[in-house]
This record gives C-alpha cells, structure tokens and sequence, in this order.
C-alpha cells in the first residue's frame, strides 16, 4: 500500500489552486502537499481542507523573494533574521493547518571561493540548528531536500550524503531529509541502492517521485517506478509519497486522465480502490 500525496501546486494547474484540493480528493487522494501556502488565503486553504477531508503532509517554508531569484534563505548571509521570521510563521501555519512537515529550502551559493561556500555550509548548519530547536517545540519535522544542479543552479544542498551529513551532525528528531528521487536520480542515479542505505536509517521522512527525465508521471521515462515502488515497500516505508510531477496532458483534466500510470503498478501495491483504514490511497 502505498500513501500517495498529490502535489498541488504541480498538479491540477488547469484549476485555480483553491480548486485542486476538491479535484484531488475525488481522484481518491488522501493527502496533499504544496510549495507555498502563504500565497493564498489561510482561511481558505483551511477551508478546503476541512470540506474534503483531506490532510495537508508537506509544504515549503517562505524561500525568501522568488522572483527575485531567492530559493531559500538558511545558507545566506545577511538574510539571518529574514530566514528565522520565516521559520516562525511556516511552524504557525503548520500549527494552524496540523501540517506536520516543513520543508525548508537551502538557498544558492554562487561563491567563487572555497573559503566563502565553507562558510556558507557553517551559517547554514547554524540557521539549521536554530529551527530545528523551534520546531521540536512546535511539534513540527523539518525537511531537507537535496536538489539537482540542471534545475536550480548554484543550489548548496545536491548529494543524498551532504543531506544526512547535515541531520547526523544536527541530531535534532524535528530534523529529516526529504528524499526525491527525480532530483536523486539526475544527481547520483543508483537510486535502489540509496534507498537501501537511507530508508532504514529513519532519517528519511518524506519521498517524492517524477519521471526523469522530463518530470512528467512516473509511469514512463529511465527510472522504473515499479521497482522503486516495490523496493520502497520491502524497505517497510510507511510515511508519505509527494506526487511533485508535471503531468504531460496539459488540457482540462490532464492530471486525473494521466493517473492512469497507477495502473502499471503490480497488484502487491494496490488494494480494491477505496480508502485504507489509515486513510491513505490505495488504488485510483
């Protein structure tokens, strides 16, 4: 069995994103996820949570100005103080929406010199250490995401190994590594044998999946999602799978006709549609 989580700020665009949280349950979804709430009104957000019983598992702290070209703000100099008000209000909105992870984004660095990214990786693991001490208090996990240098150049965090560096060395248990293996695959590849070595660590609190190379549903490209979903299952990972994919049907209703892929899945990962007593997916 798997627990599937449906990314909505990737999947659904034909719909306004207050709308994708209705379209996501009656595809089956127990869970989503997205990248950023405080784009939206709290209270309706709330709302479409509560109206279709859906559980919000994941979304991203404020990354600082992303238009501007910010993609997190822990590793930054100068941004200090914009990264802990950052950290207050994404564990208050996770309160508030009994969301239960945040992922919190690195930052680039584009430093020409061994001595500055050395003291970049150092502020890095002080900001870190910092939140990681506010979301013990607030009852919130926080994530780190290594992520591959062809979609965010200059991004500090890309290896899987820099990433469990990073939690060991914290050893905070509000601190853990969110494992995508579209980012790990462009990365690293072997991704079988990192799922070997990570999962049972327990350091891994959040996978997410896509088509490599295009991001596209898992069901096609170089990665063959039905032995990384077997092999996620024997490895005993109950926790949850964000859906982070683009889906290749762009009209109006292009995500749920591309669900489709669910049903290459081998019966070992599937049960009679329907919810589970845990409330997670089980086949759509």
């Amino acid at each position: 069995m798997l627990n599937l989580a449906a990314n909505l700020s990737w999947l659904y665009t034909d719909l306004p994103f207050l709308d994708r949280f209705e379209a996501a349950a009656r595809d089956g979804f127990a869970g989503v996820e997205c990248l950023f709430p405080h784009e939206h009104d709290e209270a309706e957000v709330a709302a479409r949570l509560r109206d279709t019983g859906l559980q919000l598992v994941l979304f991203n702290a404020r990354p600082g100005d992303w238009a501007q070209g910010d993609r997190g703000l822990a590793c930054l100099p100068g941004r200090e103080a914009d990264f802990r008000r950052s950290i207050d209000e994404a564990l208050a909105r996770a309160q508030r929406l009994m969301c239960p992870r945040v992922h919190v984004m690195a930052g680039l660095c584009v430093a020409p010199t061994l001595e500055e990214r050395q003291h970049a990786r150092a502020l890095y693991l002080q900001q870190l250490g910092w939140a990681a001490e506010q979301a013990e208090q607030a009852g919130v996990t926080l994530m780190i995401e290594p992520i591959n240098p062809r979609d965010m150049p200059g991004y500090l965090l890309q290896l899987q190994a820099e990433a469990h560096a990073v939690v060991q060395t914290i050893g905070s248990p509000a601190l853990q590594v969110q494992m995508d293996l579209y980012h790990c695959q462009i990365v690293e590849g072997d991704v079988t044998m990192k799922l070997r070595q990570y999962l049972p660590t327990g350091r891994v609190g959040h996978l997410q999946i896509a088509a490599v190379p295009d991001r596209g549903e898992p069901g096609q490209g170089e990665l063959s999602y039905v032995h990384v979903l077997e092999e996620v299952q024997r490895l005993g990972y109950g926790g949850w799978i964000g859906l982070e994919y683009r889906p290749r049907k762009i009209q109006p209703g292009g995500t749920s006709s591309g669900l489709t892929w669910l049903d290459t899945l081998p019966g070992s990962l599937q049960k009679p549609p329907g919810m589970s007593d845990s409330g997670s997916i089980d086949a759509l």
